[in-house]
């Protein structure tokens, strides 16, 4: 693989969550990635789905005899390291970041929690839904009527988790090969959030923020939300612009005067009721030849079937396809260095290839072996 992180060698400590989402985009863009998946009764933890792609595998007991001197072999060796374990857990196995960090200094140690390294949750379990309650983001999102709507963990473990993770990894990696030094990237999903929250916390400062499902980006505004239509189906409109509302209202022939009142609030909710009935009036497909490739700022609500057959999406393949389906491609792309999907490995399927790697004899492999370090 010849993307743009080429030769950076990355060891990824297997967990769940953002960590391997993370650890897959470092792939993408061409980075070398050992994926240490655990060994625990003779069962191999690992990912060998489509966001286990692009690593080779080594499946380890690290309670066992010799696996901290191997692991510790093969940080020695990496540019980054990628672990999403509860705090404290790398440092009872003999990996935490002081002894790596002492042994390979240019090192890039990468955590990846909810609550982070520190502070009074930093010890206890947690998932996507608590984190971004906890920095205000769930309580915005959803109708002022019910409890907020739990949306999908893109919002914290993928967009504040990983993501984050990502720029920190590569933001640590280009400080390092000007000061040859490397440090810890402490990404907790609850700074993430908090940090993509800013734009409502200012509106909030300014007075702006209303109750929920009341505001602009939140449902409120009938210029931006999803309908129904005829056939059942959705679609978007996203009209924000006065000149992308005038469009809206020139190609859906609406001349009704309270829709010239864009901006006064006690007018949304009648606003609604009437752009719902009109948007009942035809089928999904009928709305997107008529609004579709406009300045409405428009767009079909497609599921997870439907998406990898438009044909925007088709033409810049953005999804990849096998006999299982389709999933998504890398992202972002680059122009010169491209990034790639790379293959998908067995758990611990290059076991020994690594060990051999790593200078590990024939006896030293049968040692780790017969110890149970190794299957």
């Amino acid at each position: 693989m010849a993307g743009p992180l080429n030769g950076v060698r990355v060891v990824e400590m297997n967990a769940i969550g953002p960590a391997p989402f993370a650890t897959m985009m470092l792939a993408d863009m061409g980075a070398q990635v050992i994926r240490v998946d655990r060994l625990t009764s003779g069962f191999l933890n690992g990912d060998d789905s489509v966001v286990g792609r692009g690593r080779r595998s080594i499946a380890i007991d690290p309670r066992k005899p010799g696996a901290t001197e191997v692991l510790l072999a093969l940080i020695d060796g990496a540019d980054v390291l990628i672990e999403g374990f509860r705090p404290g857990v790398m440092e009872r196995l003999g990996l935490g970041p002081e002894v790596c960090l002492q042994r390979n200094p240019r090192l890039v140690y990468g955590r990846m929690t909810g609550w982070g390294q520190s502070g009074s949750l930093a010890p206890v379990a947690g998932h996507d839904l608590n984190y971004i309650a906890l920095t205000g983001a769930l309580h915005a999102m959803g109708h002022a009527d019910r409890e907020p709507t739990p949306p999908l963990h893109l919002v914290g473990d993928m967009g504040g988790g990983a993501l984050f993770l990502v720029a920190g990894v590569l933001a640590a990696l280009f400080e390092a090969q000007r000061s040859g030094k490397g440090q810890v990237v402490d990404a907790a999903i609850t700074d993430g959030v908090a940090l993509m929250s800013t734009m409502y916390y200012e509106f909030r400062r300014q007075g702006e923020w209303r109750e929920r499902g009341s505001n602009l980006f939140d449902g409120g505004a009938p210029f931006y939300g999803c309908y129904s239509c005829a056939d059942g189906r959705l679609i978007s409109i996203a009209s924000i612009e006065p000149q992308f509302y005038r469009q809206l209202l020139e190609l859906c022939e609406i001349s009704d005067p309270e829709f010239d009142l864009q901006w006064d609030r006690a007018r949304w909710p009648s606003q609604r009721c009437k752009l719902e009935a009109i948007f009942r009036t035809r089928t999904r497909d009928q709305w997107c030849q008529l609004l579709e490739g406009t300045d409405v700022c428009f767009a079909p609500v497609l599921d997870f079937a439907e998406a990898p057959n438009h044909p925007h999406l088709r033409a810049r393949g953005t999804f990849m396809h096998d006999d299982q389906g389709s999933y998504p491609g890398p992202a972002p792309r680059f122009s010169r260095t491209p990034s790639a999907a790379g293959a998908r490995s067995g758990n611990g399927e290059q076991t020994l290839e690594v060990l051999h790697e790593l200078g590990l004899d024939d006896a030293a492999v049968a040692t780790l072996r017969a110890a149970g370090t190794i299957a």
